[in-house]
């Protein structure tokens, strides 16, 4: 390499570095609550990449919680197992057998193989369930609102859940303690009973509870998209609300868009739709002018 290529190169960089260096400074101290699912969960070179991206936030000074889904990992194990599970509007209908199963995976391989990537990305991370330290207590979903028509309706999807309150004094513990939290998607109910919840909706209630200066949600889409398939680059609640309504956002990008709504309206700074699959969302995302997804505020 010419001793003018190495200077373009160091100038490069230079310019990177005063680029994002405002944007690290803004986010030093504050709590990033980060749901990770979709392709990005299930591709070994994303996981390593997403791992390190975690690991570098909480090196520049912010303290960022994982919580995962898990979706494929459950199927592919309940297929193993010859394990029959219906789906009521997108949700699992869990009896006692499958929670078992759901457990398991969640809060076993898929939530320790997280912690040792960001352990290997160099930093610590401590996986935790929403059981562990009473994090999160939940309570049976009992009815269900179709995206399609808006109509509730009645169901039973045996132990399946909501969060009906977040206790942060085991996260409080573990990032004071310099650790990265890794949530599994489960809480424990009045009656004792484990139950499975939404990781996208468990984001958005551990986001509100912290106050987390943001939420970002990896999908497997760019972002929130209007009818002739451009991106939304940003959103007020109420626009993200009439989005809905005009059924511009459709399908599963509803119930999404609701938890975003959800979270800015109660404590959060601002939720972020992303695509997970790109390379280093995150920092993207965050440490950059540009961004990469759709982010929604009050």
């Amino acid at each position: 390499m010419t001793n003018e290529n190495k200077n373009n190169l160091w100038l490069s960089k230079v310019e990177f570095l005063s680029e994002v260096l405002p944007y690290m400074h803004q986010y030093n101290g504050s709590s990033l609550v980060i749901k990770y699912g979709g392709h990005a969960m299930t591709d070994k070179d994303m996981q390593i990449s997403f791992a390190s991206d975690i690991a570098l936030l909480q090196q520049v000074g912010t303290k960022p919680v994982v919580v995962h889904g898990g979706g494929p990992q459950i199927e592919q194990m309940l297929k193993k197992l010859n394990i029959k599970t219906g789906f009521v509007d997108g949700l699992r209908v869990t009896d006692k057998n499958t929670v078992k199963i759901v457990e398991m995976v969640l809060s076993g391989a898929i939530n320790k193989s997280i912690v040792a990537a960001i352990m290997s990305a160099g930093a610590k991370a401590v996986g935790i369930s929403g059981k562990d330290g009473g994090l999160i207590k939940a309570e049976k979903i009992k009815s269900r609102r179709d995206p399609e028509s808006a109509i509730e309706k009645v169901v039973d999807l045996g132990f399946v859940g909501k969060p009906s309150n977040i206790d942060n004094k085991v996260l409080d513990a573990l990032m004071q303690g310099g650790l990265i939290p890794v949530v599994a998607p489960l809480g424990l109910g009045e009656d004792g009973q484990t139950y499975n919840i939404n990781a996208d909706t468990v984001a958005g209630a551990i986001s509100s509870s912290l106050g987390a200066r943001r939420m970002l949600m990896l999908t497997d889409v760019p972002g929130v998209l209007e009818k002739d398939g451009s991106l939304i680059k940003e959103l007020s609640s109420k626009q993200a609300k009439r989005l809905i309504k005009k059924g511009i956002v459709t399908s599963g990008m509803i119930p999404k868009v609701e938890t975003c709504i959800e979270a800015v309206e109660n404590g959060t700074d601002a939720a972020v739709i992303l695509d997970g699959r790109a390379p280093h969302a995150v920092l993207m995302e965050l440490f950059t002018e540009h961004g990469g997804g759709t982010l929604i505020r009050k």
